[in-house]
């Protein structure tokens, strides 16, 4: 009897594919390859198949995106799922797929966003799940000005369950969704991000507010015959957007510890999230006790934000700063655990590390990219740092190490540890120049009491601190010190770099005062080190740095 039984053939798959709109992708991290098929065209994928590799992904999905695309390419256990919201240049695509061999193979689809909008919402209430918040959140923290996030977690929802049943209280918790979509503006990020919790996101100055929500979601319901009065314990969090935001999962712990906090107070109650709230409870022990080994694992690293040259926008270097890639909490800011690190007397091996660790990429960029080879790389030093006994001879090693040509480290201290002892500091700077490495002046223009050691001290670089640039357009004392200190660094022969510069605006009238270089998050936050390395190449193909018309 003839065998009728249909069997796929690779042009059918590729049909199939095609006229879904669905590629596949299979990813295999020791070969650095990452193979596509399907629709690749349709999803503006073209570039990338049918293989590529995983720096060929990076470039091709959004700056922002980067650290998204590294989502996909990050190694994990058998059986993980990978799912992620990418945008690439030509769209936005999901990314879906699953670990088949421990840290050998991946695998899985891609299509349009629109093809899996219904999975990323709450089926109940029809707003963003966690997972989608917190992806969403993330894009929205990029714009700079301050958030509000507030949470809400509806008191006693066992209790309804058992009185009602899970049908009925379902009917309560999807008439809270549908109160907060009315009680916040269109633009706001709205979620149901837990059983009994809501979350909603939105810049400070058009959030209605903690007790706005609680007005709009406690109005008496009936269902069933029953007249429900739900109370609710509301958390809330402001943030910084911009190169200073938080990650979004750190932002939505922050707010669940305030309901925490709210609920020590009874049902019914708010809580505003502040630092003492870290102090009390567990929270703090807990992220000490991560803390101790979080160096020995790598989980402390250097990330780069780019420094251009204001005249011609060409890209002249990195400041190396700290972040700490938390393996439950996400990606955390330094003002999340320095204080921590230095109670706990780990400043100076930090130190070590961040010279070591930027110094060595940037050898590795210099031998990559040949156009490199005038970049360097600036590291803060600590508090105290500069009278570290044996800093001289790590800066000499770690020349020695990477081949590093002297001033492409450049080391980066404040006033403040100057002003402490200019005599001896001036000492030590000496010695560290006469090792290689460049010095600049940071934060100038917030403490220097007496302007005449500064022509005794061996710096090389002025950096003006972010708030003088940020408000010298609004701040007439703002802009008299950015201009003074930008004349000082011209007549002492020193190059002058503006922080804090958040677009276009700011870096041409920078550049019409004569300032040198600039970075800020108009440029670029601070990036991984391979976001870094794509920024790089994005600048020298394109001939300039990027930077944001507005901000």
């Amino acid at each position: 009897m003839a065998n009728d039984r249909w069997m796929w053939d690779a042009t059918a798959t590729l049909e199939a594919l095609g006229a879904a709109d669905v590629a596949l992708w299979v990813w295999e991290p020791e070969k650095d390859r990452l193979r596509l098929t399907g629709a690749t065209r349709a999803l503006g994928l073209g570039p990338l198949a049918p293989d590529c590799s995983s720096a060929a992904l990076r470039a091709l999905a959004l700056p922002q995106d980067r650290t998204l695309a590294d989502e996909v390419l990050r190694v994990q256990p058998p059986g993980a799922q990978v799912a992620v919201r990418l945008r690439m240049r030509s769209g936005v695509c999901i990314w879906r797929g699953v670990w088949l061999e421990e840290g050998c193979r991946a695998a899985g689809v891609i299509a349009p966003e629109a093809h899996f909008a219904a999975s990323d919402q709450d089926p109940l209430t029809g707003l963003l799940d966690r997972r989608s918040f917190i992806s969403q959140a993330r894009e929205r923290m990029q714009a700079p000005g301050p958030h509000e996030l507030v949470v809400a977690d509806l008191d006693r929802l066992r209790r309804l369950n058992e009185a009602l049943g899970h049908e009925r209280a379902d009917l309560v918790l999807a008439a809270l969704g549908s109160r907060l979509a009315a009680a916040f503006p269109p633009d706001a990020l709205l979620a149901r991000i837990g059983e009994d919790e809501f979350a909603a996101l939105c810049p400070a100055a058009t959030s209605p507010g903690p007790e706005a929500l609680r007005r709009a979601l406690e109005q008496p319901l009936r269902v069933a015959g029953f007249d429900i009065h739900p109370t609710l314990s509301i958390g809330a969090v402001e943030a910084p957007g911009g190169e200073e935001a938080p990650e979004a999962a750190e932002l939505l712990r922050r707010a669940e510890l305030a309901i925490e906090a709210a609920k020590s107070h009874g049902r019914g109650q708010a809580a505003a999230y502040g630092r003492s709230l870290e102090t009390d409870g567990l929270s703090r022990l807990a992220l000490e006790g991560d803390l101790k080994g979080a160096l020995g694992r790598g989980e402390l690293v250097p990330f780069y934000q780019p420094i251009v040259r204001l005249s011609t926008g060409a890209l002249s270097g990195f400041e190396a700063l700290i972040r700490w890639r938390h393996p439950r909490r996400g990606l955390l800011m330094p003002e999340q655990f320095l204080g921590l690190l230095d109670e706990m007397g780990l400043m100076h091996e930090l130190g070590h590390m961040m010279m070591r660790e930027a110094s060595k990429q940037l050898a590795t960029w210099r031998q990559r990219h040949r156009a490199a080879g005038e970049l360097s790389v600036a590291v803060n030093l600590s508090v105290g740092e500069i009278d570290r006994p044996g800093l001289v001879a790590e800066v000499t090693a770690i020349r020695r190490e990477t081949g590093l040509p002297p001033g492409a480290l450049k080391l980066e201290v404040t006033e403040g540890d100057v002003m402490r002892d200019p005599d001896k500091a001036a000492v030590t700077l000496r010695a560290i120049r006469a090792a290689g490495a460049a010095l600049a002046l940071d934060d100038f223009g917030t403490g220097f009491s007496s302007l005449s050691y500064l022509t005794r001290l061996p710096f090389d670089t002025l950096k003006i601190d972010r708030y003088f640039v940020r408000t010298m357009a609004s701040n007439e004392g703002s802009a008299k010190i950015v201009k003074s200190v930008v004349k000082l660094g011209q007549d002492l022969s020193m190059e002058v770099v503006a922080e804090g510069v958040e677009n276009a605006g700011m870096a041409r009238a920078l550049q019409d005062l004569g300032c040198d270089y600039g970075q800020g998050f108009g440029y670029a936050p601070a990036l991984s080190a391979q976001e870094a390395e794509v920024y790089l190449n994005e600048s020298y193909v394109d001939g300039a740095a990027p930077v944001k018309a507005r901000g």
